[in-house]
Formats: C-alpha cells, structure tokens, sequence
C-alpha cells in the first residue's frame, strides 16, 4: 500500500498472528485444552503463514539473498509435513513430533520475517537477514534430526 504506515502496519499484523499463535499453543497445553482439529489446525497455519510471507518478501526484495533461503525453508515445511503425514500412517508420529529445534526455528523465523516486513532501518534489515539465515540453517538442522528420527521406518523394506 503506498502509505508511510503500510511497512509498520503489515509487521504488526504478522508480529500479532505470530503471538496470538504462541498464546494458543501455550494455553491449550496449560489447560489441557486441546482438540484434534486443533492440533490439526496449528502447524498448518503456521507454514501457511511464514511460507505466505516468504513469498511475499521474495517478491519484494527480488534478491537471490531472500529467495533461497526462502525456497530451503518452504521445501523443508513441505518434506516434513508429508514425512510426518507418512509417519502417522505408519503409527510412529511420536518420532517426528515437534522438537525444542522446531520451535525455535519458528521462533528466529517470525522475528526475522516481522523485521523484513517492517523494515525501520537498515540495520533492522541487516539484523533480519542475519536471522533468516540462522532461521534457514535451523530449518535444516531439524530437517536432518526428522529425517534421522524416521530413517529406519524409511528405509524398511
């Protein structure tokens, strides 16, 4: 949108959506409140969300330094939810259930994408940058621990 505001204003929408998600998880384990369709519902709007911001800002920043991280972070959402889709079938979802590492790749990704969304000064863009890219080497790293978790189910012939 071409007002001042627009950069603040979409940083604060995502920076809410991301709290809002983070009080509903932490609620529903407290009061052991949870749903199914929640528990559904959860992780399938939180990589809606991070990989609809992430196009968004390749698109906007149009550099190779935005778009590959983004591709790695969206390819990992993808081979993880279908890895754990697959695990469930198998009756072992407990050994792809979300992990400390998961949670704090969210983490750094909100931050980063709050920051990069905003943009206030530059050296809230290099700061955001230098957080998607540790967003981007979590991301990997527990796509590797997924992956070794569920490597003898995989490999069963």
């Amino acid at each position: 949108m071409p007002y001042s505001w627009a950069f603040f204003a979409a940083a604060f929408i995502f920076w809410l959506a991301s709290i809002t998600d983070i009080l509903d998880g932490y609620l529903a384990r407290k009061l052991e409140q949870s749903t199914p369709f929640g528990a559904f519902l959860d992780p399938v709007a939180d990589k809606v969300m991070v990989c609809a911001a992430l196009v968004a800002l390749s698109d906007h920043y149009q550099s190779m330094y935005m778009t590959i991280p983004a591709l790695i972070i969206i390819c990992r959402e993808i081979v993880i939810s279908a890895l754990r889709e697959w695990m469930a079938e198998q009756g072992k979802r407990g050994n792809v259930a979300v992990s400390n590492m998961g949670k704090i790749k969210t983490a750094a990704q909100m931050l980063a994408i709050i920051g990069l969304i905003w943009q206030y000064a530059p050296w809230m863009n290099y700061l955001s940058f230098a957080l998607l890219y540790v967003a981007t080497f979590l991301t990997l790293s527990s796509m590797m621990q997924y992956l070794r978790a569920a490597w003898g189910e995989l490999t069963k012939n």
